[in-house]
């Protein structure tokens, strides 16, 4: 099947954290259904093709909560950072499998553009946890979607 075949004409795609349009893909099995990210997809006239990073590398929902101990995700994908779960298990394998499957569905869908959940490992734009603390970096996913020349925003950027 052709890209083309895949989405209605005349309309972008963006790929979109599942969790901010309502469904429940979180690590804690809830969601963060943002009613600004609707409405901007719907102003922007964009067609959403729904990604969870974490879900897609094959992790269950609910999983346990995932933190940077070390660096961001520019730090992993370099073999630099490190990505742990609330049990001390390192994730780094798991999550960059995450963010080259979503790296395939970008492509498969021609998605150029990607609106993520701010503040997660795999997704967080501008923000994500270095243990408990909130610091500048992007998660896995996103940094492996900059590198490959998609542009990302968070649901805080629309606001």
């Amino acid at each position: 099947m052709d890209k083309e075949e895949l989405t209605p004409k005349n309309c972008e795609t963006i790929l979109v954290s599942a969790c901010l349009l309502g469904l429940p893909t979180r690590y804690d099995g809830k969601t963060k259904r943002s009613q600004e990210v609707l409405d901007y997809l719907q102003r922007e006239k964009l067609t959403p093709i729904p990604v969870c990073p974490e879900q897609l590398a094959g992790m269950t929902t609910p999983r346990d909560k995932t933190f940077f101990q070390s660096g961001d995700g520019r730090a992993v994908l370099t073999g630099n950072g490190e990505a742990v779960s609330e049990k001390g298990l390192s994730m780094n394998a798991i999550f960059c499998r995450g963010a080259k499957m979503t790296l395939e569905i970008a492509g498969l869908s021609g998605c150029r553009r990607a609106l993520l959940k701010e503040g997660s490992p795999s997704c967080g734009v501008h923000r994500v946890y270095l243990g408990e603390e909130k610091v500048a970096g992007v998660g896995v996913t996103s940094a492996l979607l900059l590198n490959s020349g998609i542009d990302i925003i968070s649901e805080e950027d629309i606001k």
